[in-house]
């Protein structure tokens, strides 16, 4: 395999963008996973796989993503609110409105507000 380079990088992850964008979440996933091999701690990457495993319905691999980025940035309300509708598909719906709580909490979205379903019985 030839060696990375930060433009392979940008390009692979352009790419992986548009894949997503089309619907091809297991392509993209594809090109995501060797340049985060190569650099482990590019959020932007891991965030993105994070949507495709969810896209495609690889719960336990968008949550344990999705994990590793709040675990990394705990104050990232879009990654808790994701990370809630990982949960909520999973059908642990306790687990998901803490986080999408978090995410409203962090920024109050109307989507993130309507989600976390404050003044609704728990």
């Amino acid at each position: 395999m030839p060696e990375r380079t930060p433009e392979t990088n940008v390009i692979d992850f352009r790419a992986a963008e548009h894949l997503l964008d089309a619907r091809d979440p297991r392509g993209a996933i594809k090109l995501l996973d060797p340049l985060i091999a190569a650099h482990p701690e590019s959020r932007a990457a891991r965030l993105l796989r994070a949507r495709a495993y969810f896209a495609a319905a690889q719960l336990r691999s968008a949550e344990r993503e999705f994990q590793h980025i709040l675990d990394h940035e705990p104050d990232n309300a879009f990654a808790h609110f994701a990370l809630a509708r990982t949960l909520e598909r999973a059908n642990r719906p306790s687990e998901a409105r803490r986080h999408f709580r978090l995410a409203a909490a962090l920024d109050p979205r109307p989507d993130f507000i309507e989600a976390a379903g404050f003044g609704e019985p728990d």
